[in-house]
Order: C-alpha cells, then sequence, then structure tokens
C-alpha cells in the first residue's frame, strides 16, 4: 500500500482552504468599506468645523445697516464633497442693543455674554460626487459660539 493523500483527503483539503479563503475576503471586504466611510465621516467633521467659523465670519461681515439679523448661511465645500446648512437660531444680545426687527435676538442681562449665537448645523455628503463612494452621510450639532 502506497503513502500519501488519497483523492477524497486531497478534495476534503482544497474545500477547507476555499472556505477559509472565502471567509477572510468577506471580512476584507467589510473592513475596506469601513475604512472608507470612516474617513467620509472624518472628512465631514472637519468640514462641519470650518463651516462653524466661516459662518462666524458671515455673522461678523453681515450688513446690519437695515436692522435685520442673519437667519442661514449654506456653505458647500470647494471640491463639491459637503453641503453644511446653518441656522442662526438665536442671537443673545445685551439689553441696550436694539435689533428690533429680528425675531431671533434674546435679551441678556449680562454684558459678558453679549454678541452670542446658537447655531444648528447640518452637514451633508453630495451622493453625486465620486469621491464619496455612494456614502449617504448626515451630520448634525448645536453649539454655542461667540463671533
Amino acid at each position: 500500500m502506497r503513502r500519501g493523500f488519497g483523492l477524497m483527503q486531497a478534495l476534503m483539503v482544497i474545500v477547507l482552504i476555499s472556505g477559509l479563503m472565502v471567509v477572510v475576503m468577506k471580512y476584507a471586504q467589510y473592513s475596506i468599506k469601513q475604512t472608507k466611510d470612516l474617513y467620509i465621516r472624518e472628512s465631514a467633521e472637519l468640514f462641519m468645523n470650518s463651516a462653524v467659523e466661516l459662518s462666524l465670519l458671515a455673522i461678523q461681515g453681515y450688513d446690519r445697516n437695515n436692522s435685520n439679523c442673519l437667519k442661514e448661511v449654506n456653505i458647500t465645500s470647494s471640491d463639491q464633497r459637503f453641503n453644511a446648512d446653518i441656522n442662526i437660531t438665536k442671537y443673545f444680545l445685551y439689553k441696550d442693543y436694539n435689533l428690533s426687527s429680528c425675531s431671533r435676538v434674546q435679551k441678556i442681562e449680562t454684558e459678558d455674554s453679549h454678541g452670542m449665537v446658537m447655531l444648528e448645523i447640518t452637514v451633508e455628503t453630495n451622493s453625486s460626487n465620486p469621491k464619496n463612494h455612494g456614502t449617504d452621510i448626515i451630520l448634525r450639532r448645536r453649539t454655542l459660539q461667540r463671533p
């Protein structure tokens, strides 16, 4: 009798190795998708921080001669990957400051908090951009800032 693998034993080893390779490839595919999604989310969070700063600049540069207030700011990233909608919900102004035509002014008693604004920021990925790999992410944040 010869020593070595029989035909059935060789087939079983091949099936076992190929099954193991299928499982490994499936998990590798999940890892790649998760890495792409994480990269896009981190990029969206960085864009959100930049959008907050740009909205504060827009508030500072807004012409208030008509005694009106800025209510929202829309920002799109330079590579068209993200859109930010910033809604300015409240202006916290000292009681002596008059901006009568703006319904979003909240009169406050302390001069230290004068000029603060409450922002609601929503950042969405642009699904038509090929760099986003079809990933739809929506980030929301509410923050209190001083321009």
